[in-house]
């Protein structure tokens, strides 16, 4: 029995090598600025990438369409470092949280969601990346990076042909007449808010905001003097204006009741509250202005602090939809122009080819 059981180890450790030897083989050189290797395993890992997305497996012709399509990335990746473009990990770590952001519909960082998927789901976001794209947080940033050259390169490349691109007068107005009903203001309030935490002695954080409100009341220290000095002394007391919808959700995100939202927005505007306290702080509040809802036409502003009109928002948002479009197809242009017999070696071909791409069959 011992004999047996030493026998069929064997032969699952040699397969297990015949697998790993497999993964390792080279099916295309790219060498448009040095040799890259493109092997069985990263088409693997792509294709489980993109079978992941669209629920079900590639055939053998779309396993070769993302063959080709590496080749491309690897061209344009290769002259984008020719050309001296690089991307930093900061600013891919924003683009990774922003879209991490976008798709739960808050914004986090990255300890936050990952503190929030363990809280929820029992697990993790490495896990959660892997189980949705195949790659984990450092794979998929990795991947990102290399897009965000890649398009940077694009761009440099096609800069004037996008900056060309541009929406007609047709065009916008075309897209609010179809979207007017989204071009609204809600009735909005804006808020100065002032702040103390309690800490560990709440009698001297309340002597604190009282003497704060009343050399604001006084006009002893302006709204900006307040703000700034609040950012040198962030322990002390926090100080900060913003305008909020005349919602619940409004009022619960600087800790107001709805009612409390109500009353202030039926104020004139300059009104100050008195002191107010939560579990955590005391508080005043002061209005500073006030917006009534209403339609918005073209040559009103987007919001109430901006000086940006709908129609200059339209125009930007379908400048760079346009653009993006452009980009796209124009990654594709710039990497058939890389695409030259000298740049590509083509080590598997044929039933070659076909035969390693035809894992699991």
């Amino acid at each position: 029995m011992k004999k047996i059981i030493l026998v069929l180890s064997m032969l699952f450790v040699s397969t297990g090598m015949m697998f790993a030897q497999s993964d390792l083989q080279v099916l295309t050189v790219v060498k448009y600025n040095k040799p890259e290797s493109i092997t069985v395993k990263q088409v693997k890992t792509r294709c489980d990438t993109y079978e992941k997305q669209l629920g079900q497996k590639l055939t053998l012709e779309q396993k070769k369409q993302v063959l080709s399509a590496l080749v491309d990335e690897k061209l344009v990746l290769q002259a984008a470092a020719k050309a001296g473009i690089t991307i930093p990990d900061s600013t891919v770590d924003q683009y990774f949280m922003q879209a991490m952001s976008q798709s739960i519909g808050a914004v986090v960082t990255e300890k936050e969601l990952n503190d929030l998927l363990k809280k929820e789901k029992n697990t993790t976001l490495d896990a959660e990346l892997l189980a949705q794209t195949g790659m984990n947080v450092a794979d998929y940033k990795a991947y990102l990076k290399n897009q965000l050259i890649a398009q940077q390169y694009v761009i440099q490349m096609k800069q004037n042909e996008i900056q060309a691109v541009s929406p007609t007068d047709a065009e916008i107005r075309g897209f609010y007449e179809g979207n007017k009903a989204s071009f609204v203001w809600s009735d909005m309030v804006k808020l100065f808010v002032v702040g103390v935490p309690k800490g560990t002695n709440a009698d001297a954080a309340k002597n604190k905001i009282n003497d704060l409100r009343n050399k604001y009341v006084d006009k002893k220290m302006t709204k900006e003097q307040l703000i700034t000095q609040s950012q040198l002394n962030s322990s002390e007391f926090y100080a900060n204006e913003g305008i909020l919808p005349k919602t619940e959700a409004g009022a619960a995100s600087i800790g107001l009741t709805y009612a409390s939202l109500l009353y202030i927005y039926e104020m004139n505007v300059g009104y100050v509250s008195d002191v107010s306290e939560t579990d955590e702080a005391f508080l005043f509040i002061a209005l500073t202005d006030k917006y009534a809802a209403k339609l918005l036409g073209l040559s009103d502003i987007v919001t109430p602090d901006s000086t940006v009109t709908v129609y200059e928002y339209i125009k930007q948002n379908l400048a760079q939809t346009k653009a993006q479009a452009y980009i796209q197809q124009a990654a594709q242009t710039v990497a058939d122009e890389l695409r030259k017999p000298e740049y590509i070696e083509e080590k598997k071909t044929g039933a070659a080819l076909d035969k390693l791409l035809n894992w699991g069959d």
